[in-house]
């Protein structure tokens, strides 16, 4: 049908906009986090690379069920899903490893200024994508699409906890909460490479929820 191609077009842009993105805020979280001597903040855009590895995967899934709707998730999507729950669980041992040193050495950052920005930024974007995946995969009864809303959510939430990090130190400046900030981030992540490992194990696309 001319409507479900047309929606099926819309939900694979959507896919390269959250590639692209996560690629430009990995870049600029990274360096600004760098800089300014956040681990939250660069941990942050670490996992904005990571998220670029997932986003090839659903680029490549909404394809794979535009052509074929009703196939089960192939050799590539589960490929896609090992590396980026291999990613995240590399990046959770070195975000918890160096929040507990960070903590020990009495490590504050520079500022957190810009965390506050891009976590801002980032929530508008990502629950903007959250609907409108949510409206995509809704008109097209898709569950790998609803899916896929579902774990941009936790993208939201992530971005939460570096707003409220980088806020509360940089206006009250509380001791630690960089660091704090950096544990709940490595907890979401932790639980995001778990989910990657069990559906590349599986066909099932719930969950992130």
């Amino acid at each position: 049908m001319v409507g479900d191609k047309k929606l099926y077009n819309v939900a694979f842009g959507l896919a390269v906009f959250t590639i692209v993105y996560n690629l430009a805020e990995g870049l600029l979280a990274t360096y600004l986090g760098f800089e300014g001597e956040s681990l939250a903040l660069f941990g942050f855009g670490t996992d904005s690379f990571i998220e670029v590895i997932s986003g090839l995967g659903i680029g490549h899934m909404v394809t794979r069920i535009q052509r074929h709707p009703g196939s089960k998730r192939d050799e590539f999507e589960r490929t896609a899903l090992r590396i980026t729950g291999f990613a995240f669980y590399i990046l959770v041992a070195g975000l918890v490893i160096s929040s507990f040193y960070n903590i020990w050495t009495g490590h504050q950052p520079i500022t957190t200024f810009w965390g506050v920005v891009i976590s801002g930024v980032s929530i508008l974007v990502m629950w903007a994508l959250v609907l409108w995946k949510r409206r995509v995969g809704k008109q097209l009864q898709s569950d790998p699409i609803l899916a896929d809303a579902n774990c941009t959510l936790v993208c939201v939430y992530m971005s939460v906890i570096l707003l409220v990090s980088s806020g509360l130190y940089e206006w009250l400046g509380i001791p630690y909460v960089d660091s704090i900030g950096t544990l709940g981030l490595a907890y979401f992540a932790f639980n995001e490479g778990r989910e990657c490992f069990q559906k590349a194990n599986s066909d099932r696309y719930c969950g992130c929820d």
